[in-house]
């Protein structure tokens, strides 16, 4: 196993192109010009002398030491002293000129998020069961915002509490657009970030104060309850920069937008789309619980079946009760020409405090503040919550115009509390525990010596949990869409091709992972072993969509085994077992995709690229031959020892088989075998997004360099099943994979679909053909998408390509700068891209981190220091020093509870002699002797 401290070199130099491998006569009887590739039609493809060689980059790794320069490059001095605050630790700092894109998402897991952006200001208020980018609800002139007011005796001023307006909100057909552009604001920002904790630093010159925010949800790994709340938590701690104390007040304005949710909309006078929905709201000012004060939001004309009808709430926490520092709006007055923003405006700065307005219109706008004296030189908190429950979802495959109350599915945290404000109620009385927890994780996480690239990829991926890319029903089944469109989900169904990469679900939430499992083994997969990759909802019409897709029935095996062994539920597998050996078995129909049994896919194989490949090729062959690993495993520890020695001779046949006839001495390639026609093909196999013509199909790989044509050893070596094929193979295959695919610029880069990357940002395409390339090949072959360059860059890291693979990871990282997108925001079929959490996967690929809940065994392959380890069920440290010859090892779990037997360090091997499991606190030490700790 590798290490990512361990000395690192340069790629060695490519083998020489050869030949493609000759047809294999014991594969195919078939001959003549229509036959297959090699001999696939010449006039499907055209050639282009040098197209791959002429438009590649040499790759040049950075180093290590330009890597950790690269994430804190231009940080002042005061960013240095916060990014090493203990007590609200941080990663990555954004300079003012990197704030306009940011948008950080802020909720619970399965909640819903609004988003903190770079500024301060609070949009994309996706919390009413369906995404809704660029909604900001705005009512009676009000947006939701935070301002905050002083007094020194002789001056008095306010501001909205964000930094200066991006840049696109300077201009409109009548004014700036933004919904705060009219508020006098601050004049530096800057934004520090380890999600889920964000932070953004305000100061002005013209005030005598400064402004820290702090904001967060909580997020503790192995507890999905605990990380499942649906609110925001702001504190805004505020620096008294004077010699004379200041009188100082904020105050949080929320609309009361229920029953509007960014989808439906009507045209203003301009005949521009303003949001609706909202009637006959309600606001209950002066709301109070133990440690919380505000406004309760509900409908008194929303139907109660409305996906958008729900409740929120705002409110001030840890306030003294009756101290007459707190003071409330139910409503704000008329809005004609200004006059509501102007009479609020009035109100706050004559005092700081807010006097009540009868509540008006059908979305009434709500207000808290909170007043206190600070201290010259001194600093007050002022913490403040926002809640929302929405209990409404509804089935994601039945179109809004068609719904009916069969197609109500629900949210599990809406049965977990009343309405919003129980929300805040029960939050208030957790919250300094939520939050230590919370901070807990993130100070163990940023405590291990990982590249920061590598941790800011994992971390601010795991932000996709909170989104509205995913949700938890009722019975606390997780489901996600692939992503998300600006106001729609995008692609249902936690489509298995996709959720096949993500490996952060099953390292922070086990028990979420397993879940999913549940769902595709005991209700998507049918008698016959089909696995419909798009499971219907309710889950009394898991099987509606009746497809298949090879690779990712295959990927589900893979990871039933992975959840398994990081599980040890040998019960869930024996229950789940029956379907999974049909789910393989499924493999062998007639006209199926390894309908000859000889362990190589050539059927008809629906894949994540959409479109159905044709011939043996190494994306589906790899995954097949990893889901044939993963069954033995399992079927010999569950006594099943005839299906272990099927699937065992299945795949040496094909291992070897896919190296001598697949591997081109370079990178391993598709062999296209036309069906012929649709007779030839199972027809549930044919999705109907792929070639129409079947005697020479388009929209195949053929001989590209195809980024995650090792997707299936990736998962194999994350699951510890070993080498699917050659070892040296695997490595020549990678290093052609940057060879060829790299682009050190995508400036002279022709796209036919989609960009993810532009300009001068470096990335890996999806394909490269070195040689000739078909007339239409599959369809995203010149795009980039992060989830495959992880993928590609975690296998290098695999196999101790360490420099190389943090390169294409920090290049990722580098386009999602802040300035031109967000970092919480990687992009591939919608927003918050479910593939892009295949970025976890570099925290035990690096670490050599192997746990197994079935053995009772943890792996690592470190040298000295501190190092992270999440198993879904726990987290924590193991820290490894010298004690002389000796190693000596200090395990703590943080959370969850840890069946542990024996840690092995490299070589050395250390035994708990059958103690029970261990649990959050505890920590275990021992001292072993030589062998030497570096493995």
């Amino acid at each position: 196993m590798l290490r990512y401290d361990a000395g690192m070199s340069k790629p060695e130099s490519s083998p020489s192109a050869r030949q493609f491998p000759a047809v294999s006569a014991s594969k195919s009887d078939c001959s003549g010009p229509d036959c297959c590739s090699p001999g696939v039609d010449r006039r499907s493809f055209f050639r282009l002398a040098g197209f791959g060689a002429a438009s590649a980059a040499t790759f040049q790794p950075l180093s290590a030491a330009q890597l950790d320069q690269s994430r804190t490059r231009g940080v002042p001095t005061e960013t240095s002293r916060l990014l090493q605050d203990p007590a609200w630790p941080t990663l990555r700092a954004y300079d003012r000129e990197h704030l306009d894109r940011l948008a950080m998402p802020i909720g619970g897991v399965g909640t819903g998020c609004l988003s903190l952006m770079g500024n301060g200001a609070l949009r994309d208020w996706e919390v009413v069961n369906r995404p809704a980018k660029g909604f900001t609800p705005v009512t009676s002139g009000a947006a939701p915002f935070f301002a905050i007011w002083y007094d020194n005796g002789e001056a008095r001023a306010a501001r909205v509490l964000e930094g200066p307006l991006p840049s696109a909100g300077f201009e409109g057909s009548h004014g700036s657009e933004d919904p705060t552009h009219n508020l006098p604001r601050f004049s530096n920002a800057e934004f520090l970030a380890a999600w889920p904790l964000g932070r953004l630093e305000l100061s002005d010159p013209a005030l005598p104060l400064r402004v820290s925010l702090k904001a967060f949800s909580p997020f503790i790994p192995t507890d999905a309850d605990a990380s499942g709340w649906p609110m925001a938590v702001l504190r805004y701690e505020v620096t008294n920069l004077s010699a004379t104390p200041l009188r100082v007040s904020i105050a949080g304005t929320l609309p009361n937008f229920v029953g509007a949710d960014g989808w439906t909309s009507e045209r203003d006078w301009k005949g521009d789309r303003y949001h609706t929905g909202a009637i006959a709201n309600r606001n209950q000012p002066a709301f109070r619980s133990p440690g919380a004060e505000g406004v309760f939001m509900d409908s008194e004309g929303v139907s109660e079946d409305a996906e958008a009808w729900g409740s929120l709430a705002l409110a001030a926490l840890g306030v003294e009760p009756d101290a007459g520092k707190l003071s409330f709006r139910g409503g704000w007055t008329d809005n004609q020409w200004g006059g509501a923003i102007l009479d609020f405006w009035d109100d706050f700065t004559a005092d700081g405090m807010l006097d009540e307005r009868p509540s008006r219109g059908p979305a009434p706008v709500a207000s808290v503040a909170h007043l206190e004296s600070v201290p010259a030189g001194a600093t007050e908190a002022f913490t403040f919550a926002i809640a929302w429950h929405f209990p409404n979802r509804y089935a994601w495959n039945v179109a809004e115009e068609r719904r009916t109350g069969e197609d109500l599915i629900g949210n599990h945290y809406t049965t977990r509390f009343a309405d919003a404000w129980d929300v805040l109620r029960r939050a208030a009385e957790r919250l300094p525990e939520l939050e230590r927890r919370t901070v807990a994780f993130v100070s163990d996480f940023l405590s291990t010596p990982l590249p920061a690239t590598v941790k800011e990829a994992a971390l601010f991926n795991a932000s996709t949990l909170v989104t509205q890319t995913c949700f938890r029903t009722p019975d606390g089944n997780f489901f996600g869409w692939e992503g998300t469109a600006d106001s729609k989900g995008c692609c249902h169904g936690s489509c298995t091709h996709v959720w096949n990469y993500e490996q952060t679900t099953a390292f922070l939430f086990g028990d979420l992972s397993a879940r999913m499992r549940d769902v595709e083994f005991n209700h998507a997969t049918d008698e016959r072993g089909l696995m419909s990759f798009r499971v219907h909802l309710p889950l009394s019409r898991a099987r509606e969509f009746g497809k298949p897709a090879a690779d990712g029935q295959m990927g589900c095996i893979m990871k039933a085994y992975r959840d398994w062994q990081l599980s040890g539920e040998t019960a869930a597998l024996e229950r789940m077992w029956p379907s999974i050996k049909r789910a393989l078995a499924f493999c062998w129909i007639k006209k199926g995709w390894d309908a000859d049994r000889d362990g190589v896919m050539e059927g008809a194989q629906h894949n994540t690229m959409d479109v159905e490949y044709y011939g043996p090729n190494p994306q589906m062959g790899f995954w097949y031959l990893g889901a044939l690993r993963a069954a033995e495993e399992m079927a010999k520890h569950l006594g099943d020892d005839a299906f272990a020695s099927s699937c065992r001779s299945l795949f040496d046949r094909g291992s070897a088989w896919i190296d001598a006839n697949l591997f081109n001495g370079e990178y391993y390639v598709h062999r296209v075998e036309p069906p012929g026609d649709a007779s030839k093909v199972a027809p549930e196999l044919l999705v109907g997004m792929g070639a129409r013509d079947l005697s020479n199909p388009d929209f195949q790989l053929a001989t590209g360099c195809l980024v995650d044509q090792l997707a299936g050893q990736y998962m194999a070596h994350l699951c510890g099943l070993g080498y699917l094929a050659k070892r040296e193979n695997i490595q020549a295959t990678l290093r052609s994979i940057l060879k060829y695919n790299y682009r050190e610029s995508l400036a002279n880069h022709f796209n036919s679909m989609r960009s993810f990357a532009l300009g001068n940002e470096k990335a890996l395409l999806m394909a490269d053909y070195p040689k000739e390339r078909p007339a239409r090949p599959f369809p995203y072959w010149s795009e980039v998408m992060t989830g495959f360059e992880y993928t590609a860059a975690v296998g290098m890291l695999q196999e101790e390509m360490t420099e190389e693979g943090i390169t294409c990871i920090s290049n990722i990282r580098d386009r999602y700068d802040g300035r031109k997108r967000s970092p919480f925001d990687e992009a591939e079929c919608g927003h918050h891209y479910a593939r892009a959490m295949a970025a976890w996967a570099a925290v035990p690929a690096l670490t050599g981190f192997h746990y197994s809940a079935v053995q009772r065994e943890m792996k690592l392959s470190v040298t000295e220091g501190k190092h992270f380890f999440s198993t879904g069920y726990a987290f924590g440290t193991c820290t490894v020093t010298r004690e002389g010859n000796a190693t000596a090892i200090s395990l703590a779990v943080r959370e969850g509870e840890l069946p542990l037997e024996t840690v092995q360090i490299n070589r050395a091997r250390f035994t708990r002699g059958g103690k029970p499991p261990m649990r959050a606190g505890e920590v275990w030490k021992a001292v072993l002797g030589p062998p030497p700790l570096a493995g």
